[in-house]
Formats: C-alpha cells, structure tokens, sequence
C-alpha cells in the first residue's frame, strides 16, 4: 500500500517541469518559510501568552525531534530512490527513509502552535506542512508513510507537553498557599 500511493503520486514527476519545479522549490525550501511564519505567530502570540508560549513549542519541536530519531534509529526503510525505479528530482543521499525529518520539524511546529497558540495559525502551518510532505513524496525521497510518521510524532510530541504542562499547572495550583481564613 505504501509504495503503491507513493507509485501514484511519484509517477506524475517528471512531466510538466513548471510543477516539478515548484515542488522541488517545496520539498526542499518552504520549510524556511514555515518556520518564519511560525516565528511571526510566535512573537505576536508572546505579548498576550508570554514566554511559557515559546517553552512548549520548543519543547514539543525537541521532543518531537528525538522521537524521530528513536524511530529512525528503530526503522531499517530504505528510500524510495534505493529500492524502486522513481523520478527523483532532488538530490538525497541514500539511508533511513523513516520519519521523514522534514515533516516531523514541520508537524510539530504547525499543531505546536495550533494547541498553544492558536488554530488559525495552526491550520496554516499544517497545511504548509502538508505540501511539504506530498512535495518530498513528489521528489522521490520518501514513502507516504513517511510522512504520515512524521506527523504523528509530531502531534505524539505535541501531546505529550500540553499534558506536562496541564500537570505542571495543576500540581502549582495545589502547592499555592491558601489565603488564611478570617475569623469573624
């Protein structure tokens, strides 16, 4: 099933130079794009969330970075171009195919900033984040699962600090001095 969506989605390279070339320009470079984008929502986001804001982001982006490592450590998927004939449009070198570390950074910035910042945001990075997941399975250099591992580590990542965070909140919330009772 993996390398038959990837077989339908790679076999329209090589066509039509114009769309390969602004997919290559994607599966290559709009991940710059993304990431200024999402500082922009970042620092106006500080004003009014402050700096716990940028803390969670970074975190689920580290986290989410090391999960993919672990994963890709675990995972003996070779590239597309290693084990198929494919339209390989950009250069790569060969190695682990799984995750895709362009879609976890990618992923985890996009729902980072959907869940701690806001949705609008959110959904424009994800959606980013998508084209430059298809874009890479475009340009031959991974499987769609790939890509869909990357953005579930990413929300995994994601996830699991908005959870820290709420039993951080929580447990400062129980240990907060109460205010002493009146006697009236």
């Amino acid at each position: 099933m993996n390398y038959h969506l990837f077989h339908l989605i790679n076999a329209a390279a090589g066509h039509h130079d114009s769309l390969d070339d602004v997919l290559e320009w994607c599966a290559v470079w709009l991940i710059y794009p993304l990431g200024a984008v999402a500082t922009v929502a970042l620092l106006l986001g500080l004003r009014s969330h402050g700096w716990p804001l940028l803390v969670r982001v970074g975190a689920s982006l580290a986290l989410a970075f090391a999960a993919g490592q672990v994963v890709a450590r675990a995972s003996n998927e070779a590239r597309p171009f290693q084990t198929h004939p494919v339209h390989q449009l950009i250069p790569h070198d060969p190695g682990g195919s799984l995750p895709s570390d362009h879609a976890t950074a990618a992923f985890a910035v996009a729902f980072a900033v959907g869940v701690f910042l806001s949705w609008r945001w959110g959904l424009l990075l994800s959606v980013l984040a998508a084209v430059i997941g298809f874009a890479r399975v475009w340009a031959g250099v991974h499987y769609p699962a790939d890509i869909l591992a990357g953005a579930v580590i990413g929300g995994g990542a994601v996830l699991i600090i908005a959870l820290a965070a709420r039993v951080l909140a929580w447990r400062a919330h129980q240990h907060r001095p109460r205010a002493a009772a009146s006697n009236y």
